[in-house]
């Protein structure tokens, strides 16, 4: 293959790549626009909170536990050098509220919920379901990705909450309850030091930038999946992949933006 060979493939999957970029905005765009109208039918988002949310739930709960457990061992150890064992409940707090939750939780819930949806949007695909609604001047986008992508934005703070609040439990059971901690002292620092809006107001808009962000990945590959077995199988894989990064990504981001504000 030729220097001018080689140059035109790398343009033509450069152009490709950009092409694919701005369908997915546009995409983007029009799903955030049919999410509000997805409004006019709640009983369909219900039904999806129930979906993603509760089946999403136990992983949460569980997975929020041991992480407040691993933090309060790690956190007292930790603290016991510098004689501020007392601050153990602030520590869990802060490390949960701000980073942890959030960040956990959308991992979670992309490798729980998010293969879900892209499973379920593409074998729809594969049986010919979407192109059947379209055939019946019934918008597919409209009727099963808007609410499915309301549900998503709707659970995912809600999870990243639920996660934060039973992680500080698996916290002040470790800490108070097996260690020995002031239960006092722990309770009053993580009041006096967690501020609302600073810290649980960032860790909200963090679950809710990270909900945007897996429910659209996960819709948008179920989507353009091949619709095919093997197809649908690695477009799952995809959404954890390209979830994964993306919320770390956008995790950096975030947080140089509000402790640069």
């Amino acid at each position: 293959m030729s220097l001018l060979d080689r140059i035109a493939a790398l343009g033509t999957r450069v152009r490709a790549g950009v092409a694919y970029i701005g369908y997915g905005a546009r995409l983007f765009l029009r799903l955030c626009l049919l999410a509000l109208g997805a409004w006019r039918r709640p009983r369909l988002i219900i039904d999806q909170i129930h979906f993603i949310g509760n089946y999403s739930l136990s992983i949460i709960l569980v997975s929020g536990l041991f992480v407040g457990l691993v933090l309060g061992l790690q956190g007292y150890y930790t603290l016991q050098r510098y004689g501020s064992e007392q601050a153990l409940g602030l520590l869990v707090a802060l490390s949960l509220v701000r980073e942890l939750g959030p960040v956990v939780a959308a991992l979670l819930f992309a490798g729980r919920a998010g293969t879900s949806l892209t499973a379920e949007i593409g074998l729809m695909k594969a049986g010919e379901q979407l192109a059947a609604m379209e055939m019946m001047a019934v918008d597919p986008l409209a009727r099963v990705l808007a609410p499915r992508f309301m549900a998503a934005l709707i659970a995912m703070p809600l999870l990243a909450a639920l996660f934060s609040a039973v992680g500080v439990i698996g916290g002040y059971l470790v800490g108070v309850q097996l260690i020995g901690v002031d239960t006092g002292a722990f309770w009053s620092q993580m009041q006096a030091g967690v501020d609302v809006y600073a810290d649980v107001g960032n860790g909200l808009i963090k679950s809710v930038v990270f909900g945007f962000v897996c429910g659209f990945v996960a819709l948008f590959v179920g989507y353009e999946a091949k619709p095919t077995p093997d197809g649908v199988a690695r477009a799952t894989t995809t959404t954890v992949v390209a979830s994964s990064l993306a919320v770390l990504g956008f995790d950096f981001i975030l947080t140089a933006l509000m402790f640069s504000v």
